[in-house]
């Protein structure tokens, strides 16, 4: 005879399943999907098989292609020196910042808190032309300048936010007791509170990392051909033939751009989720 609630609780944990499994499904199918035409052959783009139809790596060589109009690997390495040079200033001077926003108690402290946030919730789009008349007049268009210092304004409000609630968390009393073993400030804080906020600066960086690398809107208005990242480089894609969208080669530019996150995220997903949780319970 079962005992009373095991009808429910069985019916409760199938449900929890079936939920996540529609999540994964819903959140997935997209990527799987441009895998899939990714290999395909480019003259069954539009087959709705569920598997690759005539698999072949065509796709991903015509847009690697260094002669094409549009330079993929270029694009690939742009991004990448975009996005690390805006991820290493914005947590350089986050940390500090966060640091002391949660350690020291100062007039304005709260409203300096609140600008930060402010600036967060500007709209892009109201940037896009003053941005660009600025750069123009000053010779920027085209440049990696113009393309890190909008990245870095709005990644720091999520890397201050975020390194704040940690630092606020941690424990002062080891700081204390480095100081009074002889330790300057400074000693302290390299010594003892960066290798405690160590999770949450590296779930800082992959978030910061990842924000960058999928920018588009200003990233369209201030590149040039030269220093255009992927997202720009995508849509600016022809192939050989300009009078037909390269649908294939296209997803096979964004497998190549999306495969290394999904990897890096998996491979690091238990720091991520430590530096995302980290200082959310007070002890």
């Amino acid at each position: 005879m079962s005992r009373p609630g095991t009808g429910k609780a069985l019916l409760g944990s199938i449900g929890t399943y079936a939920g996540v499994a529609l999540i994964v499904v819903w959140g997935l199918a997209p990527c799987y999907w441009m895998i899939v035409t990714a290999l395909r052959d480019p003259a069954d783009t539009f087959s709705t098989t569920p598997w690759p139809t005539n698999p072949t790596l065509q796709n991903f060589a015509d847009a690697l292609d260094p002669s094409a109009k549009v330079n993929f690997s270029r694009a690939l390495l742009n991004s990448v020196i975009i996005a690390g040079a805006t991820t290493a200033i914005a947590l350089l001077v986050g940390v500090f910042t966060a640091y002391a926003l949660s350690r020291f108690d100062f007039r304005g402290k709260y409203f300096v808190t609140g600008i930060i946030l402010g600036a967060s919730m500007f709209p892009v789009v109201a940037l896009v032309t003053p941005l660009f008349q600025l750069f123009t007049d000053i010779g920027w268009i085209g440049s990696y300048k113009a393309l890190i210092i909008p990245n870095i304004s709005f990644v720091l409000p999520l890397t201050i936010y975020t390194l704040t609630s940690f630092f606020s968390e941690l424990p002062w009393e080891l700081e204390e007791a480095a100081r009074m073993d002889g330790a300057s400030r400074g000693q302290a804080f390299r010594m003892i509170m960066l290798p405690l906020a160590a999770p949450a600066l590296f779930t800082t960086a992959i978030l910061a990392f990842i924000a960058t690398v999928n920018e588009f809107l200003l990233m369209s208005q201030l590149s040039s051909e030269k220093t255009a990242p992927v997202t720009v480089a995508m849509a600016r894609f022809t192939g050989t033939d300009p009078y037909v969208t390269p649908y294939a080669s296209i997803m096979a530019g964004g497998t190549l751009v999306m495969v290394p996150l999904v990897v890096m995220v998996l491979i690091f997903q238990r720091r991520i989720i430590a530096g995302l949780t980290a200082g959310g319970v007070k002890s």
